[in-house]
């Protein structure tokens, strides 16, 4: 097995402290500051307990934690944001994907599967960076070889005898005028690492894929048998060769990858992964309340219990059998969310809530925090929409005035009908510049350049449509 510290110094542990680690989370999130900062402290102790002593790591488990709020109010941001943050395998899976075993879905020990083959990617990929010089020299000197072939070498039939199975001068053929006439290997290579060959045509001899064989497993109970049995399958079977005409800057990109792998372990990249798994492995489990149980359990409530049961095991603490090998879930952070709208944390099985010591509810977005939503992250809605709009050569300008109606329009309308948080705004925009977006193209051709957006434009564009409930509900 890899050792522990060489992964932490490398991959796995995010050495933010919690409050840079909140900074970074409100560079893309509004408020929400208690789901930020649980977040925070709970990666935090995960780079802590790296540092602890052997004896003592070992009993140290990760506090999961469960948010509570409505859709929209950032809980999937969090973890998107979480997963680029973290230099830690990680997925988001929804709780609905899973059924209790004998019901249609998916297996929930492919979640420990899905995160091992992140881990795996991840750990490639960082041992890919490696080699990669290596694997660039290595790649220039088998695209000599195309460029360049060697000379044909005559056959000593005695040579074996003699341990000299080819003779030291090329044949007459190979020596003519035509021959002669060849650039010679150091030629080419200077043109070659200058770049000046890359769009000349070579034909290169590449392994063919297959597709896979087994994609009928996918999505059943069987789908680790059918992974298996395709590794099984493939490494059984001889790689068949096919030739392709590519440039050559196409062919040093497949050669690269080719030697990259050559020169890569991929056993210690399988231990590796697993260990990076196990130790600093984090799972986003979203709709848990999907899956709870009000009052007595019948119909249809049968299964949604019996993926509580299927998934506990995982929680507290099993081992799951992956192609890379056996993955204990003791130290992997689990981190479960819901909107709980119809039913209430207490819903679910004593067993797996107390698996969720940290309870954070979020709270339910306002005008402030949808005028903050609007302007203030770097990826707002309005940066978008004018970066889109500016592709056609048209500006957008956004008045203050229109951004606080906007805001005021969008807490209005969750409140009359579904509160579907900060989404309400996607389409709000959306219906607010249709026309815009529409006549673009024919706009800037009329030499109209600009477009202001004020309070009056909004009100023109949906002040009706929110004003009336039952239009508000089908088209907002």
């Amino acid at each position: 097995m890899a050792d522990t510290k060489k992964i932490s110094n490398e991959l796995g542990l995010n050495d933010q402290t919690p409050r840079e680690i909140v900074a970074e989370l409100d560079k893309y999130i509004v408020g929400q500051d208690e789901a930020k900062k649980s977040v925070a402290i709970a990666l935090r102790n995960r780079w802590r307990s790296h540092k602890l002593p052997d004896e003592m790591r070992d009993d140290v488990i990760p506090k999961n934690i469960l948010m509570i709020g409505s859709t929209g109010v950032g809980k999937t941001e969090i973890a998107r944001r979480l997963a680029r943050l973290v230099k830690a395998p990680f997925i988001k899976v929804e709780a609905t994907k899973f059924t209790e075993v004998g019901y249609v879905g998916r297996d929930v020990e492919s979640i420990i599967r899905d995160l091992v083959q992140t881990a795996v990617r991840m750990v490639r990929k960082q041992r890919t960076e490696e080699v990669k010089e290596k694997a660039a020299a290595n790649a220039v000197e088998r695209l000599l070889d195309v460029l360049v072939p060697e000379p044909k070498r005559s056959q000593n039939p005695l040579g074996k005898l003699f341990g000299n199975a080819e003779s030291e001068t090329p044949p007459a053929e190979d020596t003519d005028k035509d021959t002669a006439k060849k650039p010679g290997r150091e030629f080419v290579r200077k043109r070659l690492m200058a770049g000046k060959l890359e769009e000349q045509v070579i034909e290169l001899e590449v392994a063919d894929h297959a597709k896979p064989m087994v994609g009928m497993f996918s999505g059943s109970s069987l789908e680790g048998m059918g992974d298996n049995l395709q590794d099984m399958v493939s490494s059984l079977m001889p790689k068949r060769m096919r030739k392709r005409k590519v440039t050559v800057a196409t062919a040093r990109k497949i050669l690269e990858q080719e030697e990259a792998e050559k020169l890569i372990d991929m056993e210690e990249v399988s231990e590796t992964a697993v260990e990076l798994a196990e130790r600093s492995g984090i799972v986003f489990l979203d709709e848990i309340d999907k899956v709870a149980v009000k009052g007595s359990s019948s119909g249809p409530d049968v299964s949604r219990e019996g993926v509580q049961r299927d998934i506990l095991p995982i929680v507290e603490g099993s081992t799951v059998m992956t192609k890379y090998g056996p993955v204990k879930t003791d130290y992997i952070l689990f981190i479960a969310a819901g909107a709980f709208h119809t039913a209430k944390p207490s819903d679910l099985i004593p067993e797996l809530q107390g698996r969720f010591p940290i309870r954070v509810e979020l709270k339910s977005l306002l005008k402030a925090d949808f005028e903050k939503i609007l302007t203030e992250p770097q990826n707002a809605l309005l940066k978008q929409y004018k970066a889109l709009l500016q592709t056609e050569g048209l500006a957008l300008d956004f008045q203050a005035s229109a951004i606080e109606r906007i805001a005021d329009l969008a807490e209005h309308v969750n409140e009359q009908s579904e509160d579907i948080g900060a989404r309400r705004l996607h389409t709000l925009l959306e219906k607010l510049l249709e026309q815009v977006s529409f006549k673009a193209p024919d706009m800037v051709k009329d030499g109209k350049t600009e477009v202001t957006i004020d309070a009056a434009y909004v009100d023109e564009r949906l002040s009706d449509i929110a004003k009336n409930r039952d239009l508000s509900q089908f088209i907002l």
